[in-house]
């Protein structure tokens, strides 16, 4: 995802933003991530290239950080939308440095803090997840039988 060219001859801005130890260069958004994105997020603006101008308008100006210190994957954005997201190596893409470029790839979109409480808490929104689950998984099998 290359930026526009600046208004002096000859120059670009940079096309890519650093995100932890990441250089994002691109942003891939899954399938699946735009549905959440409708379901969950805005149902108006609900293209790829929408979600993709969203989400690198928040990258240029910081706004997307890691939802906790040591996770890699899942992302805070605006300090209330929560995303899951991957990183690839972007093949034959360095910077200056000659270092590796990254792209995103937008895996879900879980939704917003404001709008859904249990966000707040990823562990033990997860950890509730599971036992649920397996909670139901038991009461199946018990009908089964």
């Amino acid at each position: 995802m290359k930026d526009k060219i600046m208004d002096r001859w000859s120059t670009y801005e940079p096309f890519h933003v650093v995100l932890g130890d990441k250089k994002v260069a691109d942003i891939i958004i899954t399938n699946h991530a735009r549905s959440r994105w409708i379901d969950r997020v805005e149902s108006e603006k609900t293209g790829f290239e929408d979600i993709c101008a969203f989400l690198w308008d928040r990258l240029k100006k910081n706004q997307i950080q890691p939802y906790y210190k040591n996770e890699k994957d899942v992302y805070v954005v605006e300090d209330d939308l929560v995303m899951v997201a991957e990183f690839a190596v972007l093949d034959n893409e360095f910077d200056i440095a000659g270092n590796p470029l990254h792209k995103m790839i937008i895996v879900t979109f879980l939704g917003r803090m404001s709008e859904v409480i249990e966000l707040r808490d990823l562990k033990s929104y997860y950890s509730w997840l599971r036992h649920s689950r397996r909670m139901t998984l038991i009461k199946n099998s018990r009908k089964r039988k």
